[in-house]
């Protein structure tokens, strides 16, 4: 059940509090970083995250999904900027996009997330905990500060980001070593047993204490050792408002230019390709949650488009970048210990406030704290043991896994996802065309057996089958586990019938007829 009285969100409060702020922490310098990297206002990437946070959360049906800019739109952002000649009209194909998303889920486009393979899914999750890990190795040295790489694994970066991490071992800055070395201990003891077990300890959760340490180490090391803190470069940078007015002035509202830019056809291509990757993205995103939610809850497909619809009209009309769920934030806040929407929420209304408030203080914090609890996200998405787990299952499970992590580092997610869904599909199908039927013999005995529905795609298996059947036997065809046989199916079973009785074959069939249609009663359609 997706809806949920006051007191369920009230029971897990003392969970999401602390959840929502790690995920803020975190979400801080991803929605400056990818804005910064699609040529867009800084403030845009702020408000698509606040539209998140704020909005979606409420209206999704996810407990624990994220939304927010996401860094896999941003060569798509960057390219509409440039095409369409200015940041306004972005805007107006984001508006587009989300009305675009509106509609699909209200035509029920949601289905298309459930015909994933579990082993391309964790594939997914595995892969984007790998690239975590050697994008942040060079924010956690000091080397660097790409954020937009921190999410996405595009064809352009990926060269790259493998120079990175070699590169920052030639320009490891000191402090931001130890900042991230301290934190990844803090994770790792906070994620101990045995400390888990210390009612007092056990309500603070570990990423909090990371920030907590790298903000402490900041302010002493500038008092007392300034050779040893990390440079300006290396904090966060929120845009500090210096009043209510200030704070306002960084929204873009609609206005009458909006209308001009209609006129454009490139609009509605931009627009068209931001609701599709966009709402791609989603479900990817929504599947890899519901796979890493601690309460193993559903969430509906289609209602989360229309979330994220709705999150996209409103953010292109308050001046923000286009939005989607996004794994890593979600990651990040199962891994906090996030329950219930009110973890997301919080980290709206955190980001709100900050850019309100809170501003001078948050760019004190080190981004290698957060790099740290970015490594430790990306090594439990990525466990050695998952791997080991695949490989037991055989190949037909470890291969669409391997393939889809390494097609994602290799390309990007879409296209990464694209090739594990062909590959998951080819296991599946080869599956099922073994599963389907079976002949099973004794001494001259045989029976045909038809375990399941079969199509056009079972023929050549079918034929191959009968052509083991010997002269002067017995055969049964037994097709009771059948609900539907294909024409093309049973044109080879008439044929077999009728010469049969020329190699000597008594044949006996078992509630073979009938069955070339799929019968109205035997499906159960669900609506809302």
């Amino acid at each position: 059940m997706i809806h949920k009285h006051a007191a369920y969100y009230l029971q897990h409060l003392k969970s999401d509090l602390p959840a929502g702020l790690v995920v803020f922490l975190v979400a801080l310098p991803l929605c400056l970083g990818i804005a910064l990297a699609s040529g867009a206002p800084l403030f845009s990437g702020l408000i698509a995250g606040m539209v998140g946070g704020l909005v979606v959360s409420w209206l999704s049906g996810s407990q624990l999904c994220v939304s927010g800019p996401a860094a896999g739109l941003t060569v798509i952002v960057m390219t509409a900027i440039q095409t369409l000649g200015s940041f306004q009209a972005l805007l107006v194909a984001c508006i587009l996009a989300g009305m675009m998303q509106l509609a699909l889920g209200y035509l029920r486009a949601g289905i298309i997330g459930a015909f994933f393979p579990a082993a391309v899914i964790e594939g997914m999750l595995a892969a984007i905990g790998l690239i975590l890990i050697i994008k942040q190795i060079p924010h956690a040295t000091g080397y660097d500060s790409h954020y937009e790489g921190d999410e996405s694994y595009m064809d352009e970066t990926a060269q790259a980001s493998f120079l990175d991490v070699f590169s920052a071992l030639n320009g490891i800055s000191p402090g931001a070593v130890i900042i991230s070395t301290v934190a990844l201990v803090l994770l790792i003891v906070w994620g101990l047993p045995a400390l888990k077990r210390l009612p007092l300890l056990a309500r603070i959760p570990g990423p909090l204490m990371a920030v907590v340490w790298g903000v402490a180490y900041q302010l002493i090391c500038t008092r007392f050792a300034p050779e040893w803190a990390v440079s300006a470069k290396h904090l966060v940078n929120l845009p500090v408002s210096a009043s209510p007015g200030d704070f306002l002035s960084y929204f873009t509202l609609p206005n009458s230019g909006y209308l001009a830019h209609l006129a454009n056809p490139q609009l509605y291509v931009t627009a068209a390709t931001i609701a599709v990757i966009a709402s791609l993205e989603t479900l990817l995103s929504l599947e890899a949650t519901d796979k890493l939610d601690p309460l193993k809850r559903l969430a509906p497909t289609n209602r989360e488009l229309k979330a994220q619809g709705v999150g996209n009209i409103l953010s292109g009309l308050l001046g923000g970048l286009p939005i989607t769920a996004v794994i890593v934030r979600s990651a990040a806040n199962i891994n906090a210990g996030g329950k219930t929407r009110i973890a997301c929420f919080c980290h709206g209304l955190l980001l709100l406030l900050s850019v309100v408030f809170l501003a001078k203080y948050l760019n004190g914090i080190p981004l290698a704290c957060l790099s740290a609890i970015l490594l430790h996200t990306g090594y439990k998405l990525a466990n050695p043991r998952l791997f080991r787990q695949f490989y037991r299952k055989g190949m037909n499970q470890f291969l669409p896994f391997v393939i889809t992590v390494l097609a994602i580092l290799s390309t990007d997610l879409l296209a990464g996802m694209a090739i594990g869904m062909v590959i998951g599909l080819f296991f599946v199908m080869k599956a099922n065309y073994h599963a389907a039927i079976t002949l099973i013999q004794e001494d001259m005995h045989f029976t045909l057996m038809f375990n399941k529905d079969v199509s056009f795609l079972n023929k050549a298996l079918l034929r191959k089958l009968i052509l083991r059947i010997p002269a002067n036997c017995t055969v049964v065809l037994d097709a009771r586990k059948a609900g539907f046989i294909d024409h093309d199916i049973m044109e080879i079973l008439n044929n077999f019938l009728a010469t049969a009785p020329d190699d000597g074959i008594s044949v006996e069939i078992i509630d073979l007829y009938g069955k070339e249609k799929i019968h109205q009663h035997q499906a159960i359609v669900i609506k809302g």
